[in-house]
């Protein structure tokens, strides 16, 4: 691994694995608790990628993936103040989910509240047995303002997005998977290894395809059926007209590529 030229606060890591980009929260004795720099640090990675890059892995240092907001850094604002905070979270954020290429996230220890919002932002999820999810600001007196309240009920339902904040429940790696929090789990200390599997490859898929998955199917699940129908035939066509896509099928036709079995 090599490490990847940008100007980032301490708080973050920056390396590169091949075409695979790898972002680390680095602030294990805070549990990779989220400042402004580290959210303002955090934008800055995901719109300076090179364009080399085929996929995010982020992952966080220490015994944790990230316990949230830093609670030690939370000033008195007024509302218009506030509103600008949580759009501060909701751009860096958005950079991640509506960004230049997939995001893998490995998840270990508490993913906690921002640090929830964090994860949803990703596309793919990889929890350790030791993760564990909560959303504790109900019992702190304030609300959820990185996203949580668009992202999560997309994941897991608005019920238990309110059980969560309403009675603080927590939910284990394996509750998590469950319920759709995760979509790989492993064994501890195995979700760095399997997280970088997944993004290696998908940074060998066509980058059209990537960017179609990554940015036309959120939205077109969010459309009425009939709209989504139009769209969905305009990103298939889009898609298959591309020089790379008539590549890839030609040397599945003609038998130079493998074909799909079970893992």
């Amino acid at each position: 691994m090599t490490a990847l030229d940008m100007k980032l606060p301490v708080s973050l890591k920056a390396e590169r694995d091949g075409d695979v980009a790898i972002l680390k929260l680095a602030r294990p004795l805070k549990r990779n608790a989220l400042n402004d720099e580290a959210i303002l640090g955090i934008e800055t990675f995901f719109t300076s990628l090179p364009d080399d890059i085929g996929a995010v892995l982020l992952h966080g240092e220490g015994e944790h993936f990230s316990a949230g907001l830093d609670l030690g850094e939370l000033k008195e604002r007024d509302v218009t103040q506030g509103i600008a905070h949580s759009g501060l979270w909701h751009r860096a954020f958005e950079k991640i989910q509506f960004g230049k290429v997939p995001v893998v996230a490995v998840l270990h220890g508490a993913v906690v509240g921002g640090g929830l919002e964090l994860a949803a932002a990703a596309h793919v999820r990889v929890a350790e047995h030791s993760t564990y999810y909560a959303l504790p600001e109900g019992s702190r007196g304030i609300f959820v303002g990185g996203g949580g309240s668009v992202r999560l009920p997309r994941l897991i339902g608005v019920a238990r997005m309110m059980d969560m904040m309403l009675t603080g429940r927590t939910y284990s790696a394996e509750e998590g998977q469950a319920i759709g929090l995760s979509t790989y789990l492993t064994e501890a200390g195995h979700g760095f290894d399997k997280g970088l599997t997944i993004a290696r490859h998908i940074a060998t898929n066509a980058p059209l395809t990537n960017f179609a998955v990554m940015q036309a199917l959120p939205r077109i699940a969010e459309m009425p059926p009939g709209s989504g129908f139009a769209v969905e035939a305009l990103m298939s066509a889009i898609a298959q007209a591309d020089g790379e896509a008539k590549a890839r099928l030609k040397d599945f036709l003609e038998k130079r590529a493998p074909k799909v079995k079970p893992t």
